[in-house]
């Protein structure tokens, strides 16, 4: 079993390949842990088609601005949810193979016991890292908003609280405190909402974004962006 300690300074001092969903919780945890560690590049995976991001639902040319602002290669594949540890393995091998020592998420509430993240990175013959792992959520949303990252709302669930109306707003600290207000998770960790991150201190340069028409699925609602 892995301590507290272990998993929050898993990335200090070696190489990692870090999974990024291109959101506020894993560009924080990356920035993280890019001042103690060395990254070699990102994993975002795709849908089956291989059109969006599986997470966050952002189009590769999102995700290859992203990865070109922060200066690393993106390691991607696409794939269904029946094989998606399979493809995430053979990924984080191939990160191995390259000198990844460390597998870092942006993960804030798994458990100890049972880790999924643990257990797939131990599959691939690499250690975990989570530099937010049990970060109070309030601090951890306003760390990253003081650290000046910007973020756009892309995805809300319309069942936990959010709306259509909350697509395209930035992520600051009085979006925040209404978030607080209307009973919800600034950080979204119950699947309220998604971000995209398209600048700060992760990034070189700002990533030129422009808003696509809304589209809804059942309870979903989404935010295309598309590069300008």
């Amino acid at each position: 079993m892995k301590d507290e300690k272990d998993w929050l300074t898993g990335a200090a001092g070696r190489r990692f390949i870090a999974s990024y969903s291109g959101g506020k919780d894993s560009s924080l945890a990356l920035y993280r842990a890019m001042q103690t560690g060395e990254a070699i590049g990102i994993i975002v995976m795709l849908e089956e088609e291989g059109q969006r991001s599986r997470s966050h639902g952002m189009s590769p040319a999102i995700i290859q601005a992203q990865a070109d602002a922060i200066g690393l290669p993106v390691y991607t594949a696409a794939t269904s949810w029946d094989d998606y540890e399979r493809k995430f393995t053979k990924l984080l091998i191939q990160a191995r193979e390259q000198g990844a020592e460390v597998l870092v998420t942006g993960d804030l509430d798994v458990p100890v016991e049972d880790c999924w993240h643990e257990r797939v990175a131990g599959n691939a013959g690499l250690a975990l890292g989570m530099p937010l792992w049990r970060m109070d959520h309030i601090a951890a949303v306003n760390t990253f908003i003081d650290l000046g990252f910007t973020s756009i709302v892309v995805t809300v669930n319309l069942t936990l609280g959010m709306s259509e109306r909350d697509l395209g707003r930035q992520l600051d600290r009085a979006f925040v405190q209404e978030l607080i207000s209307r009973g919800i998770d600034p950080c979204g960790e119950g699947g309220e909402f998604h971000t995209t991150v398209i600048d700060g201190p992760l990034f070189r340069h700002r990533v030129p974004v422009r808003k696509g028409a809304i589209v809804r699925d059942g309870k979903y609602a989404f935010l295309p962006l598309e590069l300008q």
